[in-house]
């Protein structure tokens, strides 16, 4: 569980990070599982000298399970005759997963040199674990001195070998021969960091007393040895120039402070940079406790050497690096047999998708079935021997058209797909989370049906009725009239033909508009046709459906070959759906007008992020995961946009978070900036206004706001599972901010009716088993752990939800949730450009419990999340339990979170259940 405070943002179960299981390859997959009977045990013994061990020879013993094409740890302790069990050693032993797979005999030959390493890993963490504990160190003394380790220019370089690459982008960029001062960011792959690699280009002139804006190429490599430079003492040096600006080897404060601006421009973290000054002075107090006003290379140097505290696993660090150098090179070789490998490919599908495939199997078995049975009818009819198979086609597709213009309005039919979700046992077998999805299935469904009725009847029967003989078309009469039809315009002024050509016509503007290209906006079109792009466009052409529905009944009474009333079924599939679907929206019209909302506080955030807190109206219920849908008159009156709650279902009001992307939400924004004002002191957001509900007063001009719902989502079903993993990208957050509260809520109302031990489990029996479980929600919340991870580019992002997390790592007394911060406009830990901010980060974390980079208690990480580390840390945490996985952002995470989720439950005894919110 993380604890505030720790500098590498995990904490304290020695478990989280200890192994690392990755294989090297494309396919980069974990592996575990028994070994076969036949493996045999084979044992090395390795003998840590004094100088790393103490003055007693030690031996530690790796056990090996070895057959025919296979290598895997068996354990990893001190030999026979030694000291005491490590209990780093044991902690290994006992964690470490069995390898198994084929490995062939390249890796039983390059087995000794990869014990070699190993060797050498364990030296070091004997070295570590034999010396004495540390003595007390100051704490923002041992943060910092373990954040600024590993001092990098150049991320991934690679020395030497990067410069050819260097010399190339040299001979692109120089002007006669030598290489523009403004240009060497971009010479050395510092592009984005303009600033800061002209600083660099300072600092390395200044030792080698250059003087001018150019450089040769024969300088720009001496330069590069220095930056591609490996030692760290190198690293130290050209890090401490950069801040010297006038070379006389101390650092003062206003140099400091410069440095700390450049660095912050460079992680585009403007926060940091309005507030250099203060952050320039609590460096200047930790390296200069002396007040000689400045500080020297060795200052840094005593801070960067110092042990880490407490807070800093080095066994844990020591023992990951070690397994994942046993575990490294055992890759499974793929199955040959080719019938077996496709089994095991349809196995995993069906495990993770069976409720879509039966779904879609008996959507698409209706349809076939209901083609067929239309196409044989009318085979044996006399138009057959006219109009021929077109005529069956035709009306083959007809009735499958029918059939789903009355099933795609279900999937929309939001509360009653939220009763069923609720109120029975139905989601175990269907996926109400894809609602969405197979709603744009069905809508493919009725363009193919749309095409084959039209296309045949357009293109084929129709002309064969126009150049039948008279004797063929005597059967026709009946249907036709008794004078033959002559052209192509007899059937399209009947009722049949305008109303079916009308409802083409709307259905492909509907079903273009409705696409991603013109839905988000992607396509650039020149005004005025830049109108048919983007959400409005969507909304709007979306509703000509009323109209192709009243087309779609009169041209289903107004038919050519059918005459009596029980055969025109249009209605007969119609009429249910649509009844369902008018209820819906009449609930919802009334709804929304009998429960107002009053507004209680509205804030513009960083990031072009609204937030609006509205009173909870009488007997408003929902669950944290949920979604309303939100309607301003000042904007629109007729449009309605879903919003995820943010706050808890035992709040007194409720919230939701709006990120302007589309026309809507602009202008949403704009019309309550006009109200809002500067905020206060202490108090988040650029602009906010608030009003106290229990008072009369109201804030001038505050546009009227609708609310209906709440509806279901994927994320309310979080409390089924002990363990959560919530992934959040930029503002998908939103979602599991109230999930995130509801936990402590719950975990607050079992603590306090003694249903959680010590340690945050619940103990049911001690309370008196069920019959003393506590009211309301807790007595289906089954939850003991949560991960929440939140993505996001901006600083300002953090301004969002600040108090929620505050209040989440401040209440959160057993440790239930990891709260885990990515900032991804900052530079990855280790690097040059972030060296100064996560020195910051540690000191001031360390002195005022508050993170630089987020403003909240939460300390931030820089850069990406590593998601295979972070299902493999969860997967050995939490075996053989299952863990639900819920992510709501962009789809460009989709995949991979889901194929990581696959991957893990196919390979360990956790099982991941990916869930993906519609963002």
């Amino acid at each position: 569980m993380q604890k505030m405070g720790t500098d590498d943002g995990k904490g304290g179960d020695h478990q989280s990070d200890i192994i690392e299981t990755e294989s090297v390859g494309s396919d980069r997959v974990g592996h575990s599982g028994p070994l076969s009977k036949r493996s045999s045990r084979k044992s090395a013994r390795f003998n840590l000298p004094s100088s790393a061990a103490g003055d007693d020879e030690q031996y530690v013993e790796i056990t090996l399970d070895v057959r025919d094409d296979s290598v895997a740890v068996h354990s990893v302790k001190p030999a026979a005759g030694g000291e005491a069990e490590d209990p780093e050693m044991t902690l290994l032993a006992r964690t470490l997963e069995k390898q198994s797979g084929s490995i062939g005999s390249s890796v039983l030959r390059s087995a000794s040199s990869r014990i070699r390493q190993v060797s050498q890993e364990l030296k070091r963490l004997a070295s570590v674990t034999k010396r004495s504990g540390p003595g007390p160190v100051d704490r923002s003394k041992s943060a910092a001195a373990h954040a600024l380790k590993g001092l990098k220019f150049i991320s991934k370089t690679d020395g030497a070998a990067g410069w050819p690459a260097i010399e190339k982008r040299f001979d692109e960029l120089a002007v006669d021969g030598a290489l523009p001062r403004s240009l060497f960011g971009q010479c050395i792959g510092m592009k984005e960091s303009k600033e800061f690699a002209g600083e660099l280009f300072d600092a390395l002139a200044r030792r080698r007393n250059i003087i001018g804006d150019s450089i040769t190429k024969a300088v720009l490599r001496e330069f590069w040895d220095q930056i591609s430079d490996q030692s760290f003492d190198s690293r130290l040096q050209t890090f401490f120039d950069m801040v010297d600006k006038n070379a006389d080897g101390r650092i003062g404060e206003e140099e400091v402070k410069e440095i700390i601006s450049l660095s912050a421009s460079a992680n585009k973290l403007s926060k940091i940079q309005e507030q250099a000054e203060e952050y320039a002075r609590l460096i200047m107090e930790e390296l200069d406790p002396n007040s000689l006003g400045y500080i020297e290379i060795y200052n840094l140097e005593m801070l960067l050497l110092q042990v880490p505290g407490q807070s800093i696993r080095i066994g844990t660090t020591n023992s990951r690096n070690l397994s994942q150098m046993l575990s490294q090179k055992l890759k499974p070789t793929e199955e040959p047999n080719p019938l077996r490998r496709w089994y095991q490919r349809a196995r995993y599908f069906l495990e993770d998708n069976w409720k879509r495939v039966w779904v879609l199997a008996l959507w698409l078995a209706i349809c076939a079935g209901l083609f067929a049975w239309k196409f044989m009818q009318y085979r044996r009819r006399a138009v057959y021997h006219v109009m021929g198979y077109c005529v069956c086609v035709a009306k083959g597709g007809a009735e499958t058209l029918k059939f789903n213009m009355a099933l795609i309005l279900l999937p929309v039919c939001r509360n009653t797909i939220t009763w069923l979700r609720n109120k029975t046992k139905l989601g175990a077998a269907l996926p109400f989370d894809d609602n969405l999805n197979f709603h744009k299935v069905i809508a493919v469904g009725i363009a193919i049906g749309v095409g084959l009725h039209a296309i045949s009847h357009l293109t084929c029967d129709f002309p064969r009725l126009l150049h039948a003989s008279d004797a063929a078309y005597v059967p026709m009469k009946p249907f036709f009239g008794d004078t033959r039809p002559n052209n192509y315009w007899w059937f399209v002024k009947g009722t049949e033909g305008w109303t079916g050509i009308t409802m083409v016509v709307l259905m492909t503007i509907a079903f273009v508009l409705a696409t991603p290209w013109f839905r988000r906006g992607r396509i650039g079109l020149p005004k005025p046709l830049n109108r048919l792009t983007g959400f409005n466009a969507f909304w709007y052409s979306h509703h000509l459906f009323v109209i192709v529905y009243i087309l779609l009944i009169i041209h289903g009474i107004f038919l050519y070959l059918s005459h009596q009333w029980y055969k025109k079924s249009t209605w007969m599939y119609l009429a249910i759906p649509m009844i369902i679907y008018a209820t819906e929206r009449l609930i919802r019209a009334f709804r929304s007008s009998v429960r107002p909302v009053k507004i209680l506080k509205v804030a513009v955030y960083p990031g072009n992020v609204l937030a609006l807190h509205v009173s909870k109206p009488q007997g408003f219920k929902y669950r944290s995961g949920q979604y309303i849908f939100v309607n301003c008159a000042a904007v629109s009156p007729f449009q309605w946009h879903p919003f995820s709650i943010t706050s808890a279902p035992e709040d007194d009001y409720l919230s939701v978070h709006i990120r302007t992307l589309g026309d809507w939400t602009r202008q949403l924004k704009t019309v309550f900036s006009r109200v809002c004002q500067r905020p206060a002191d202490g108090k988040s957001g650029l602009l906010r206004a608030d009003c106290d509900g229990d008072a009369d007063i109201s804030i001038p001009s505050m546009p009227r706001v609708l609310i209906d719902g709440p509806y279901g989502a994927p994320a309310q079903d979080y409390k089924k599972y002990d363990v959560v993993l919530l992934v959040g990208l930029g503002i998908g957050a939103t979602p599991f901010i109230s999930i995130l509260k509801d936990i402590v809520n719950n975990m607050k109302q079992l603590e306090s009716e003694g249903l959680l031990d010590s340690e945050g489990d619940r103990d049911l029996e001690g309370a008196g088993g069920s019959s003393h479980r506590p009211s309301g929600t807790s007595s289906t919340f089954n939850t003991r752990r949560a991960y929440f991870y939140w993505v996001t580019r901006e600083q300002g992002s953090f301004e969002w939800f600040r108090g929620v997390m505050n209040e989440v790592a401040e209440t959160d007394k057993k440790g239930v949730i990891e709260l885990h911060t990515y900032c991804t406009s900052v530079y990855e830990e280790g690097d040059a450009r972030s060296a100064l901010i996560t020195m910051l980060q540690s000191l001031n974390h360390a002195k005022h419990g508050v993170d630089v980079v987020s403003g909240t208690r939460v300390k931030s990480h820089f850069a990406r999340p590593n998601w295979r580390n972070v299902y493999k840390r969860i997967a050995l945490n939490h075996r053989d339990q299952r863990i639900g996985v819920f992510y709501c952002g962009a789809p460009t995470l989709t995949k991979q979170l889901r194929q990581l989720a696959q991957d893990f439950s196919r390979k360990t005894t956790t099982k991941f259940d990916f869930h993906k919110e519609n963002f």
